[in-house]
């Protein structure tokens, strides 16, 4: 029995000994937590404060950049302070790969986070690109050739009536192929959503036959109002077996498109060899004479309910149009008298 005495002060000895390790555990883990907890607190303190930027600050994130070139980029074009707080922040958020390439405008006083938020998001500048509706493809391509914010060469013009007329934004350094390929997609993608929706006994069968006749209402009028009007004459025309007698498609018969730069002599109306000219042909031309609009497009594809077979100028820039040849006369002696006045 006196054996078992030491016994009892080794295990109390030894439960104080683990009690003291664990507070000191306890304690440490609180110390940790507690840093941990003030460390992140400082870190959003220092991601969400106003940036050193003063003014406005326009930069371009190469394409491959990782998290370290991006953040020292930052750092020295002076829109963040820190470049390891930011690289630390991103990291931990787990965004390090998420940040995208392009042309930023940083805006003064930017915080960390705001700049986070703008890479990851790409927000980055657009440019518009416009191209006016009526152009031929080879205006086209020089529109887009003389843009300073494109890039690249083009492969080749494009057929005729195959591109679509908008304002495209676009980031600095986009090529011009791929403006040209996105013109002609997204032509296709309207004609697939009006084609299906078309008005019933049109004229035509195809959608080349609709480009064709809406290229020739586009070059007719710059009037939006007017083109569903113009595009009725023309379907009455057809529909009647009349001839377009279009003046534009004359002038791209004698020039590819390009302007004239005068007015058509009697000699070109006369010209049957002129496979263009509609005085003469029968129907369509052979090709669009333009690249139309959407509303060119839609007006030709449902065009209104009219009895008009004729149009002509009226002096305003618009057009007098006439159900009967009589009517019509009248509209064209009117005219002849304002380029008389005019003269």
């Amino acid at each position: 029995m006196s054996e078992q005495k030491p016994k009892k002060k080794s295990s109390g000895l030894l439960g104080k000994i683990l009690l003291w390790l664990l507070v000191l555990i306890v304690v440490g883990a609180i110390a940790v937590a507690a840093s941990a907890w003030f460390s992140w607190q400082w870190l959003q303190n220092e991601v969400a404060d106003s940036g050193p930027a003063e003014t406005e600050t326009v930069l371009t994130l190469p394409r491959g950049a990782g998290l370290i070139a991006i953040a020292n980029q930052l750092e020295r074009e002076g829109v963040i302070e820190d470049a390891q707080i930011f690289r630390l922040w991103v990291t931990i958020d787990g965004g390090d790969r998420d940040l995208q390439a392009g042309e930023y405008a940083i805006p003064a006083r930017s915080s960390m986070l705001d700049i986070y938020d703008q890479l990851r998001e790409g927000e980055t500048l657009s440019y518009p690109v416009t191209v006016p509706e009526g152009r031929t493809s080879a205006m086209i391509v020089r529109i887009l050739e003389d843009s300073d914010v494109l890039t690249g060469a083009i492969a080749e013009t494009p057929p005729e009536g195959t591109l679509l007329p908008e304002t495209y934004f676009v980031q600095r350094g986009t090529s011009r192929q791929d403006v040209l390929d996105r013109m002609r997609a997204d032509q296709q993608a309207l004609l697939d959503q009006l084609w299906a929706g078309r008005a019933e006994d049109l004229p035509f069968e195809t959608i080349e036959e609709a480009i064709i006749l809406a290229s020739v209402v586009e070059k007719e009028t710059g009037i939006a109002s007017e083109r569903p009007l113009v595009a009725s004459v023309f379907v009455n025309r057809l529909r009647r077996g009349m001839r377009l007698e279009s003046d534009p498609t004359i002038i791209y018969g004698i020039t590819g498109g390009e302007p004239l730069g005068r007015g058509i002599r009697r000699s070109e109306l006369d010209n049957a060899n002129n496979p263009y000219n509609t005085y003469f042909v029968d129907g369509l031309p052979p090709t669009p004479i333009a690249n139309p609009g959407r509303d060119a497009i839609a007006a030709v594809l449902n065009p209104p309910e009219s009895d008009y077979l004729f149009f002509v100028a009226d002096g305003t820039g618009g057009h007098a149009f006439a159900a009967t040849y009589r009517e019509h006369q009248r509209n064209v002696a009117n005219w002849r008298r304002i380029e008389r006045e005019r003269r």
